[in-house]
């Protein structure tokens, strides 16, 4: 019997944030302090990109197509910026 796996980008801010925390992925600030911005569900979400497919199954979650595609347009997007600058 297989486990169902959760896109990664169906995860909430204060789930994204406790297996970050758990998994020692970067220093985080307080919940509070992220858990109500526009960009604190992204950048938390962007410390997942680097698991490997396995981990993320270990964890009971898995990357999806749209997840994918959000990660190559925001780095795109970061590229013009940077070109910009």
């Amino acid at each position: 019997m297989s486990m169902k796996l959760t896109p990664v980008v169906q995860l909430g801010v204060a789930e994204a944030y406790a297996i970050a925390q758990r998994l020692g992925l970067v220093a985080l600030p307080p919940l509070d302090a992220i858990g109500n911005e526009d960009w604190g569900r992204d950048w938390l979400l962007s410390h997942f990109e680097d698991l490997s497919p396995a981990t993320l199954a270990g964890l009971g979650l898995t990357r999806d197509a749209a997840w994918n595609r959000n990660i190559t347009d925001s780095r795109a997007t970061s590229e013009i910026s940077n070109r910009r600058s």
